[in-house]
């Protein structure tokens, strides 16, 4: 039963399943239920998000990608991509099924979650990873690039990167941005 009814909702809490088996009259604890879920190859993971995108997303990458395909690889030594995430809810899966629909989060920029990381990465490697205790806006975000990211950012066009006191930064700190719209401020 409680293999069954984790297979049907990954979201299913160790708690919830104490009080359907309680219900049906069998009294079992957390540990048990977690040890019987590992023996059947499942383990508590957190769920993977996935981008909720729309078709208009969907073009605006796909268009994004084909004006840089011919770009030498060297140029992308260049470059720095940064966002911020939320991490959110676990699920009970087994190996490579991560992205299977019943174990992901589609997501959205602003939708809820525990806890707010911002990080970057290079192709030399990771970046910084901050965690940011209050709500993201345009100031922190500025705040976050002028005390943690490199010359060359990539963002996308969240309110926050997009507002026009962070185009300025970025332009008064001569970063270039891939889409070129960042220094057209004004014309």
């Amino acid at each position: 039963m409680i293999t069954r009814t984790v297979s049907k909702n990954p979201r299913t809490t160790r708690g919830d399943l104490v009080n359907d088996l309680q219900r049906a009259g069998t009294k079992v604890t957390k540990t048990t239920i977690s040890n019987t879920l590992r023996r059947q190859g499942l383990k508590s993971c957190s769920a993977r998000r996935v981008p909720l995108l729309k078709p208009v997303h969907v073009q605006a990458r796909l268009k994004f990608a084909r004006e840089h395909l011919d770009d030498p690889e060297e140029d992308w030594e260049n470059v720095l991509w940064s966002d911020e995430t939320k991490i959110e809810r676990r699920v009970w899966r087994r190996k490579n099924a991560e992205l299977h629909p019943k174990n992901t989060i589609p997501t959205v920029k602003h939708g809820g979650g525990n806890i707010m990381l911002w990080g970057c990465f290079s192709a030399k490697g990771p970046g910084r990873l901050i965690c940011v205790k209050e709500r993201m806006n345009g100031a922190m975000y500025r705040q976050i690039f002028s005390e943690n990211l490199l010359p060359s950012a990539r963002h996308d066009n969240d309110p926050k990167h997009t507002a026009r006191v962070t185009k300025e930064w970025l332009c008064k700190k001569h970063f270039k941005v891939l889409d070129g719209r960042t220094c057209t401020i004004g014309g």
